[in-house]
């Protein structure tokens, strides 16, 4: 599968409970009753952690509507648990969960990052190093048996990264319907990434007092999703939860609800691009759907923007 080893093991086992008669309705069956036990345990994991704001997961229209497009709740859940330990100072615990959700879906790999620097800097450096060595020893424990009986298996998701030019829904697909067919886009997109990620660190590491991993997980995996060269209609299902945690103001709310309208723009255009693509008779064109993944862009920019400057003001040094 072109996933980490936990999707395919998942669905590895689910097909031993698959009946063979109608075997792909059930598959898909069983797989929704999961994915619904996923989004009511998420639910009640975000009311323990932001409890005044965790009614807008339930309630944002482009959450309901991409719940079954893929697993991405599987992984979602124990990136949350990681971030809830983190912050609770469950760091083993913590480690545990993220190296999990990173054998999952990858991108909670980015969460490192900020997870580094918070142990910098609040001088835990025998926690810091515990914690990269609990994170290494649970994602080889899953991951090395399938590299080692089954290496083209568990490389086809690396591959198919590496491999893959412009797709649908980055900024990169846009660039190119709108005639800006950049070369070499593996290398300027993961120039742009570091870059971004490099910034992002020099902005925490600037801060006056430290902000928890609830409140900043959100940039990592937006600058991952944002820069990415795909962005699929389910990654709602992982910006969501951390833009809720992160929210810290009433105030912010106004900012969260005009970027799900922006979301609810684009999986609609998606589905309606994709349809005239494959020779239906109405659907959007490909301008109407480069500018509604532009439109996405704007929206979910202007919530960072958001909730980087409360940040900011909340964290920022005094002026002198």
């Amino acid at each position: 599968m072109e996933y980490p080893p936990i999707i395919g093991l998942g669905n590895w086992l689910i097909s031993f409970v698959v009946p063979a008669e109608n075997l792909y309705r059930w598959f898909f069956d069983i797989n929704v009753l999961l994915l619904i036990g996923c989004f009511i345990a998420i639910s009640f994991l975000l009311r323990k952690m932001r409890p005044e704001h965790s009614y807008l997961f339930p309630l944002a229209p482009a959450v309901i509507a991409s719940l079954f497009i893929n697993w991405d709740l599987w992984a979602v859940i124990t990136l949350l648990l990681a971030i809830y330990y983190f912050d609770n100072k469950k760091y083993d615990a913590s480690a545990i969960a993220l190296a999990i959700s990173i054998s999952t879906k990858f991108f909670p790999i980015v969460l490192l990052l900020p997870a580094v620097i918070l142990l910098w800097r609040s001088h835990q450096l025998k926690q810091l190093r515990s914690y990269l060595f609990f994170v290494a020893l649970f994602w080889s424990a899953i991951n090395l048996p399938i590299i080692f009986t089954s290496f083209d298996g568990w490389w086809r998701f690396f591959k198919l990264n590496l491999d893959r030019g412009p797709d649908f829904g980055s900024i990169w697909f846009a660039l190119n319907i709108f005639g800006f067919n950049l070369t070499g886009l593996n290398n300027l997109y993961s120039l742009i990434s570091i870059v971004a990620f490099i910034g992002f660190a020099i902005w925490l590491i600037k801060l006056n007092t430290t902000p928890s991993l609830a409140q900043i997980s959100f940039f990592l995996i937006l600058i991952f999703t944002t820069l990415a060269k795909v962005y699929s209609p389910q990654y709602v299902l992982w910006l969501t939860p951390l833009a809720i945690i992160a929210m810290r103001q009433r105030k912010q709310i106004s900012a969260f609800w005009i970027w799900q309208v922006t979301e609810m723009i684009y999986h609609l255009a998606i589905w309606q691009y994709l349809a005239l693509d494959q020779g239906a008779e109405f659907g959007l064109p490909a301008g109407g759907y480069a500018l509604a993944i532009l439109i996405r862009v704007a929206g979910v920019s202007w919530f960072a923007y958001k909730l980087a400057s409360e940040i900011h003001r909340s964290h920022a040094p005094i002026s002198r």
